[in-house]
């Protein structure tokens, strides 16, 4: 029954009882109800009008009049139950409303240590979408352990109307118990089912199966022997040939940039969404080594303008982060958010993390925050506004990430300028193409059955988010970037930048050879024009990148020759040079123009410096290029974290210390 109801995933399995017809019959209601609550569907006009009298009588003993008048109010408001805005407002605990529940409908309280917990990951996922654990499947008849609130909990009183014995066999037990005992047994299962989901369902689309070694040494052996030849038998030509098909990807990419420049995105009318309409909201926030940002992250995401009663935040740090964790325990958590941790089992990246807490969601839509991440306060309502305007093709919905950092050194500066030409400036153009968008790691909002059918995020991806931004545009789904903002830390050392830059290159890498692998059925998902704009997004910057001191290396013999008299005389030498020049200084003109164009949206003026200084920018790009190469042949899985809290935010003097600070400021002004 609950398999049967929770239908919890695509392909997964389904668990049936013996039982009698009325006791099917209820568990489907009940669950039913369960998956219609997801949707937020308004209530009956009966209902809406004035609550019932059984829905308030749990609670008139124990909760203010005045208060049980409020909740019951906003209950109709928002459209759930008074149970959830009692205890989503802090009046009655997660506990005592189901103890006081439990006392009126004349049921017991289950205890949390639940001895008949599955350990089969996706029957447990299903009793945590349902909220209903379903006990003895042999010839007796099965009793209930239920976390039920709001709507479902009128289909119990009216079940338990038509049949006194039922009473017997239902036990209730607190939503946020039931999930913790899931999550203490079923931590590992769930750790290792989300390891192997993708691979399992796609081979092909996952960087478990690759072999990045292998292909880097066949592609070296493919193109460096047909090129030593060349370079051998004829050293000026295939010196030019080799340049001109280099210069002829740069090219294309930089002409995207500049047609980014010129896309000016349309002005978005502000959301007028009635409460009672707004979905279940889940967010996933993955945590490691984050203890001195948790006061921070739990203030900015209070901040947020959605209704705590539809809101479903999931703190997620790994089983060994003690320090994470003790913050965590060290704050009282709004009831709306919890933490979910996850077991040392497979691959220890992000996408793993996320995959393994995703089960624990109950929102139809899904976003993905960062630690160190601002969100603007009503983002969440523009996502919805933004699914609903853009039809059942939009699978995905990225908000802009800008840099508030930008002024902490020369290295931050850079890294908010190339922010803003690739969130303001790119990603807008390409959603409106409807081209293939590499997502930003943070603020991408999913509807949660798009990324059950996608297969969710790749373990084994270190850039899960330009990985799964590729394979929604493979399975037909649109992805739309909208103008809400989340304000993010860049990197304020050199050091730092290089270990994050590596591992964003190396994913990228990773992402090309997983999806080129097999270019035809590439060619057939994404068509010929999304087939060359990944090309241009992924192989263009990183090849750039590995080339750049090349290139330079050109310019500066070049001069050399010139200073000491010695001209090209060989047209091969002219032209070789002719598109060494022309690459460099197009290519230092596009990231120019992207920079400025996506700063000036934001009212910011790039100093003359950040402008001047691109190249030494790219020469670190191709340190980072470089050892990207190096660990994606020796370490492909390996995931390096970035360093976060050590900014000075919104260009304040002071570091992030508590979650009474007030939100950081729209960058302003001029960088040097």
């Amino acid at each position: 029954m609950v398999g049967d109801a929770g239908a919890a995933r695509k392909g997964r399995s389904h668990v049936s009882h013996d039982a009698g017809e009325d006791h099917r019959d209820l568990g489907r209601d009940l669950l039913r109800a369960r998956d219609d609550g997801a949707a937020s569907a308004p209530l009956p006009a009966s209902i809406a009008s004035a609550l019932p009298a059984s829905e308030l009588r749990p609670y008139r003993d124990h909760v203010d009049a005045d208060e049980l008048r409020a909740a019951a109010a906003r209950a109709r408001l928002v459209g759930v139950g008074v149970d959830e805005v009692l205890v989503a407002s802090g009046v009655l605990d997660d506990q005592t409303a189901t103890r006081l529940l439990a006392r009126d409908l004349g049921l017991s309280v289950a205890t949390p240590n639940l001895a008949s917990l599955p350990d089969d990951p996706a029957v447990a996922e299903a009793v945590l979408r349902t909220g209903t654990l379903v006990i003895g499947t042999g010839s007796g008849r099965p009793r209930f352990v239920m976390a039920a609130r709001g709507r479902i909990v009128q289909r119990l009183r009216r079940a338990l109307k038509r049949d006194a014995g039922l009473a017997s066999r239902v036990e209730l037990i607190s939503p946020a118990a039931l999930a913790r005992r899931v999550g203490a047994v079923c931590a590992p299962s769930f750790a290792a089912a989300a390891t192997g989901r993708l691979v399992l369902a796609d081979p092909f689309k996952s960087a478990s199966t690759l072999r990045p070694g292998r292909i880097v040494g066949l592609a070296a052996a493919a193109i460096g022997l047909p090129l030593a030849l060349l370079l051998a038998l004829a050293p000026e030509m295939g010196l030019l040939a080799v340049q001109a098909a280099l210069s002829l990807v740069f090219l294309a990419w930089i002409a995207l940039r500049f047609a980014g420049c010129i896309y000016v995105p349309p002005e978005e009318p502000l959301p007028v969404l009635d409460a009672r309409s707004l979905p279940v909201y889940s967010l996933l926030v993955p945590l490691y080594d984050e203890a001195a940002s948790v006061p921070w992250l739990v203030a900015a995401l209070s901040a947020l303008d959605y209704p705590p009663e539809k809101l479903d935040i999931k703190l997620v740090v790994e089983a060994d982060d003690h320090a994470t964790r003790a913050a965590i325990t060290a704050l009282e958590l709004p009831p709306h958010m919890a933490e979910v941790v996850v077991a040392p089992v497979g691959p220890r990246t992000k996408p793993k993390a996320l995959e393994a807490a995703l089960p624990f969601v109950r929102g139809s839509i899904v976003a993905i925050y960062d630690a160190e991440d601002l969100p603007e306060p009503d983002q969440l309502r523009r996502v919805v506004a933004a699914f609903r305007a853009g039809g059942p093709k939009v699978g995905c919905v990225q908000a802009r990430l800008c840099i508030d950092n930008g002024g902490d050194s020369w290295i931050s500066a850079q890294f908010a300028a190339e922010y803003a030409g690739q969130f303001d400036v790119l990603l807008p153009a390409l959603s409106a193409l409807g081209l293939p968008i590499p997502l930003g790691g943070t603020s991408n909002h999913f509807r949660r059955r798009v990324l059950d059918q996608v297969g969710g995020w790749d373990p084994y991806n270190v850039t899960e988010d330009a990985d799964l931004g590729i394979r929604l545009a493979r399975a037909g789904w649109q992805t739309r970037v909208i103008s809400s903002t989340t304000f993010e830390e860049a990197p304020v050392t050199r050091r730092a930048w290089i270990g994050q830059r590596t591992r964003w290159l190396k994913g990228w890498a990773q992402t090309l050879l997983v999806h080129g692998r097999r270019p035809r059925a590439l060619v057939r998902d994404l068509g010929p024009a999304g087939t060359i704009a990944l090309i241009l997004l992924s192989a263009g910057p990183y090849a750039a990148a590995l080339v750049h001191p090349l290139c330079l290396a050109f310019l500066i013999a070049d001069i050399v020759r010139g200073v000491a008299g010695l001209p090209c005389t060989r047209m091969a030498e002219v032209v070789t040079s002719a598109l060494t020049y022309a690459t460099l200084v197009t290519g230092y003109a596009g990231a120019a123009a992207t920079m400025t164009v996506g700063l000036g949206r934001r009212g910011i003026r790039p100093g003359w410096w950040t402008v001047a200084s691109i190249p030494f920018y790219w020469l670190l790009l191709s340190v980072a290029a470089w050892r990207a190469v190096i660990e994606l042949i020796r370490r492909p899985y390996h995931w390096q974290k970035t360093e976060h809290g050590a900014a000075r935010r919104g260009g304040g003097g002071g570091l992030r210390s508590s979650a009474s600070a007030p939100p950081r400021p729209r960058p302003e002004g001029a960088w040097s």
